[in-house]
């Protein structure tokens, strides 16, 4: 399918428009001879673009303030709290555009890990803000193949009383299966990704994708 296919993601999903810019910079990641420096500096733009698209779906409120002129000026103000969640250990890659955006925002992690036995994916850690049942949660993970981690990391949420329409789901790059899957479980979740790739293979990483987004952006094999 790919991002310049007919593929039609559902309502929920809000895909980065293809500009330019966007294409140049997936290029770049996606390359497998781009260094790791190169990788870490524009896969952190891409982050960027995806926290203020995520951002732009929390709700607001009609806001009014005096400019240093004396004239009021009609403005908006966020309604509502959030905080960032990141699905250790890619999506802490996501965590700092988080921060570069939204000043002292709190940051949650979950840790999960698929169980040997079952294959299922399993909670192993997750340290989340007190207060996260009040927040609107920014749910971090560049990578979306099956969807398996991210729909157990939601769950671990709704378990922290979050609502399920208070959560929204950035990613770099998403497969249709998982988009799909996640969708049919979490209707209410909003999906913002910066492109749509064609499918996944065999081995069910996300093709053509961008390889092991965690060991590229952190230079581990592990």
């Amino acid at each position: 399918m790919g991002s310049d296919s007919v593929y039609t993601p559902p309502h929920q999903v809000k895909v980065l428009a293809a500009t330019s810019q966007l294409k140049g910079l997936m290029t770049i990641i996606r390359s497998q001879s781009t260094p790791r420096a190169d990788f870490i500096f524009y896969a952190d733009r891409i982050i960027r673009l995806l926290v203020e698209e995520g951002l732009n779906h929390l709700p607001v409120i009609d806001k009014v303030v005096e400019t240093p002129t004396g004239v009021d000026y009609q403005g908006l103000a966020f309604q509502g709290r959030i905080c960032g969640v990141s699905i250790m250990r890619a999506g802490e890659a996501m965590e700092q555009g988080l921060r570069e955006c939204c000043r002292s925002v709190r940051i949650g992690k979950i840790l999960i890990q698929r169980d040997e036995e079952t294959h299922l994916p399993k909670l192993f850690y997750a340290k989340l803000p007190n207060d996260i049942s009040s927040r609107y949660c920014l749910l971090l993970d560049p990578m979306l193949a099956t969807g398996g981690s991210a729909m157990k990391a939601v769950e671990v949420l709704l378990d922290n009383n979050v609502p399920e329409d208070h959560i929204i789901f950035l990613n770099l790059i998403a497969s249709p299966e998982g988009i799909a899957a996640f969708v049919e479980k979490f209707p209410k979740v909003k999906i913002v990704v910066g492109e749509i790739d064609s499918g996944l293979d065999s081995n069910k990483y996300i093709v053509p994708g961008c390889g092991d987004f965690g060991c590229r952006y952190f230079g581990t094999n592990d």
